[in-house]
């Protein structure tokens, strides 16, 4: 029973039956978590259109993606490459048409990978 429910928690098969419709525009995905790597991952390998993105990850959690990058900062405590890995995802935000669809990818621990406060 431990091995069924490790294996249904994996993003390789929980990611693919839940992904949106293709948008007119561009699919950008963004996320921040331990498992967001391999959940861009998942993203990537069942989808045909365009697609591009930025996750951050926690150090020794990144999973080779060819078109969402993959970042890795610290966890639990936040760091410096978290802090850019926050504002290169605002960066990778900016110019989104109504066409376009952000996926966005949560998992444990995304709060200290984006310790980006506002300053509004």
């Amino acid at each position: 029973m431990f091995d069924a429910a490790i294996a249904a928690a994996q993003p390789a098969h929980n990611v693919p039956p839940h992904l949106p419709q293709p948008p007119k525009g561009r699919l950008v995905v963004i996320g921040a978590g331990k498992a967001s790597a391999a959940m861009a991952r998942a993203v990537e390998e069942h989808w045909s259109g365009e697609l591009s993105g930025l996750v951050v990850t926690r150090y020794g959690y990144a999973v080779p993606c060819r078109r969402i990058a993959i970042v890795e900062a610290a966890h639990p405590v936040p760091d410096a490459a978290g802090l850019a890995a926050a504002r290169r995802m605002l960066d990778v935000v900016r110019g989104l048409t109504a066409d376009d669809l952000v996926l966005c990818l949560i998992s444990g621990g995304g709060s200290a990978l984006l310790p980006l406060r506002s300053t509004g």
